[in-house]
């Protein structure tokens, strides 16, 4: 059964659109199972039914022109309980509808199996025969298996109307995933994709069609010459049958073969990285399919050559890629790195494959103020680069190749948002406190010296997260005591007299160094954070000698905080380290005073020793992102389960309360420095659980200012004490932002809310 599956899944990725891929699918399962009849229905939004796409068995003439509801016939049932229908008297079962011409009269036993992708019943897969027996179990799970196997192929042709890439142009589509970074984008998507990965190689056209020939043959040739190295090495060591195989790798590059056709392919206009893609994919698939497995093994052959060509094209390759104004980046997995490597001013918005909105990408996005779409799945990139793109960063959606009523809507979004950002302007110099008088610290999180000017503008009263971390990403080495005291002292500088708060390296996850790789199987419940840094007290100790003596001749307010800390040991043994640089530091005679140490509460072992960890530090500060993660077992850079993270969850609510609760039984200072400070809906009820200090994004500041100081904290403390008695989250969030348009602040939720 397994190689069957392989097999069907192989030819239908390899099919050129949707209907080929559908008329594989019936004929492989129709021989697969003996069975007499298989079809497939596939559901149409347009007219919420499920219409018959293909079939062997039936008549083919009426392909297209039947459709059924969810409350009629055995597919609506199907579709309609999500799980199989299998009888063996399939015209006497009452939800049965006779079709005329259908051509299903003889058939009895039937079938049926939903096709779901992301709970959504996308189709339904029949297969029928004459016999009165039901289909037994074995041939109903293979039913179900290939189902689930290709329901993601389905969904993304459904949404393309293409697998291979080969069509040139999408109509306007709408592509669903998760809000990364609010507001709207309208811009050309740049692609950003791996080295040597064929897989990955956006379709892209050329002007210069001599100087992609001349790249492409100049690649083939090293890797010629690299192959016939390779096999002089081995020569002494393998037999000559399997010497042959490298010969065999020289043939296929032979003019006559691979290398003749992708240099037809680029005379057509084509990029030679595209070129060489696509003639490694139809040789791959036409191995894939063949029966014979000696034969199908050599497909990995082929595409282990087109690898190796790619590698040597990419490092001829060398033109510096071009980020036209109103750059849209694109690719699976964006980085730090990546977004630096655009220039100032010309990113409009960014687009990832995976992640979700709490991943740290969309964190600095947010950061950035550039609108921002994760976990978009099904997206083409092979077919996106430098066609136009919309950005919706407030639902989360991506629309390809827009229409002009599309543009028209997005592009009056951006006026109305820029037109609130200028009327939120004038609270950027008034206290951030409740209609009664109740005050609550507005501060930023912070990464990069570009950051400073824009939180002052907008009032920040200080940092409650400076992420040191950013400096050390965007580096090829650990950065020096010397060169980290420079950086904090221009932050110290900028903010001064305002307090900065500065996190200590916090590495692991989803938060790589090039240079200091961690490979783990479960990252985020590895060897991050304060673990690390203990482990390696010389990056720890570097770290906090740079930031107390960046501080010397300022006097600024600075505070030092510990990140992923689970037990009160390793505050305790980074406590001890922090005592020894500052004694270090002032027996060299520099005046500087202690800084506050305080403990990032992100795990849950940490808000139930809240009470003993603040006894040994100046501070809390919960950081929410990594808190709900932990605390709801949800990976925040999966897609898939995104839906599950949720700020308003009740037990993320009540451990919130704890913490403030245990902080001020001790009478010290708390804050929260996640996501969740910058929701102007969340910050309403961590102002009234008594958050002293709530510290996001700079896009975020005014909003959250301009809700706080339209409520009365009495009014806010009665909404607290209605939520923490409920016990669902989609519940408490819609109560509280139901509060929040009573309010009149209606503006906040309907710029989460655009069409």
């Amino acid at each position: 059964m397994l190689e069957i599956l392989r097999r069907v899944i192989q030819e239908v990725n390899a099919a050129r659109d949707l209907d080929t891929a559908l008329d594989i699918i019936v004929d492989r399962i129709q021989s697969a199972m003996a069975t007499q009849v298989c079809s497939v229905y596939l559901f149409d939004e347009e007219s919420n039914q499920y219409v018959f796409r293909a079939t062997r068995g039936l008549n083919p003439d009426i392909i297209g022109q039947i459709a059924v509801g969810k409350d009629e016939s055995l597919v609506g049932l199907v579709a309609q309980r999500a799980e199989p229908v299998n009888l063996n008297n399939a015209p006497k079962h009452p939800r049965f509808r006779y079709v005329d011409n259908l051509g299903e009269d003889e058939y009895n036993s039937f079938l049926g199996v939903p096709i779901i992708h992301h709970r959504k019943v996308l189709g339904v897969l029949v297969v029928q025969r004459e016999s009165r027996r039901r289909y037994d179990e074995s041939e109903e799970a293979f039913l179900i298996t290939l189902s689930a196997q290709l329901s993601g192929v389905i969904a993304h042709a459904k949404v393309t109307g293409v697998f291979s890439g080969s069509a040139k142009e999408l109509p306007a589509t709408r592509f669903p995933g998760k809000s990364g970074a609010p507001g709207v984008a309208i811009g050309k998507a740049i692609v950003i994709y791996p080295e040597a990965d064929l897989s990955k190689v956006p379709e892209r056209i050329t002007k210069n069609i001599d100087r992609q020939v001349q790249l492409f043959q100049t690649a083939i040739e090293e890797t010629r010459d690299e192959i016939s190295v390779m096999s002089k090495k081995l020569s002494d060591r393998l037999q000559p049958e399997e010497l042959a195989l490298f010969d065999a790798y020289l043939h296929m590059l032979d003019d006559s073969a691979i290398t003749g056709e992708v240099i037809s392919v680029i005379k057509e206009g084509i990029w030679s990285q595209t070129a060489l893609r696509r003639v490694i994919d139809a040789h791959v698939a036409t191995f894939d399919a063949m029966e014979d497995q000696y034969l199908r093994e050599r497909g990995t052959d082929v595409r282990d050559l087109g690898q190796r060509v790619l590698a040597k094209l990419q490092s001829k390759d060398t033109k510096r890629k071009s980020y036209p104004r109103g750059t849209v980046l694109v690719g699976e997995e964006l980085t730090p790195s990546i977004l630096a490597s655009v220039p100032r001013g010309r990113l409009a918005g960014l687009i990832s494959i995976k992640g979700s909105g709490s991943s740290h990408v969309a964190i600095l996005a947010k950061a950035m103020g550039v609108p921002t779409v994760m976990g978009v799945e099904d997206l083409p990139l092979n077919m996106l680069e430098e066609k136009p793109i919309i950005v919706d960063g407030f639902n989360g959606i991506v629309i390809t190749y827009p229409n002009k009523e599309q543009l028209n809507l997005y592009k009056s979004i951006i006026k109305e948002e820029a037109a609130f950002d200028a009327d939120l302007e004038s609270l950027k110099d008034e206290k951030s406190e409740t209609l009664d008088g109740s005050r609550v610290r507005l501060w930023v999180n912070t990464g990069l010296m570009t950051d400073v000017a824009k939180s002052l503008e907008h009032g920040a009263e200080g940092v409650g997260l400076y992420r040191t971390e950013i400096h050390f990403m965007m580096n090829d080495r650990f950065p020096t005591e010397e060169e980290q005291r420079l950086i904090y002292r221009k932050h110290l500088k900028a903010f001064y007299p305002r307090p900065v708060t500065m996190r200590t390296l916090d590495i692991g996850g989803d938060k790589a160094l090039s240079y200091f790789p961690i490979k783990e199987e479960n990252p985020f419940l590895g060897w991050r954070g304060i673990r690390v840094t203990l482990d390696h007290p010389e990056i720890f100790l570097a770290q906090v000698r740079a930031m107390i003596r960046a501080n010397e001749g300022i006097d600024a307010y600075l505070r030092i905080m510990l990140p992923m800390v689970s037990s009160v040991s390793e505050v305790d043994e980074a406590q001890r380290l922090i005592s020894q640089c500052y004694r270090e530091i002032v027996e060299e005679g520099v005046e500087v005073e202690m800084p506050d140490v305080g403990v990032m509460i992100e795990v849950p072992a940490a808000v139930y020793q809240a009470r003993d960890i603040i006894r040994r530090v100046d501070f809390l500060s919960v950081g929410s992102n990594d808190l709900i993660q932990y605390m709801l077992a949800v990976d925040r850079n999966n897609a898939q389960v995104a839906e599950l993270y949720q700020e308003f969850h009740p037990a993320v609510l009540h451990a919130l309360k704890q913490v403030v609760d245990a902080t001020h039984a001790e009478k010290k200072f708390v804050g929260i420095c996640g996501e969740m400070a910058g929701n102007p809906a969340a910050a309403i009820l961590l102002t009234a659980m008594g958050y002293d200090v709530l510290s996001m994004n700079t896009t975020n500041l005014l909003k959250v200012k301009w809700a706080i100081r339209s409520f009365e904290m009495t009014k806010a403390k009665r909404m607290l004490s209605r939520v923490l008695k409920m016990d669902n989250a989609y519940l408490i969030k819609n109560y509280v932002e139901g509060e929040l348009k009573k309010a009149g602040l209606g503006r906040l939720i309907r710029s989460r809310q655009a069409p």
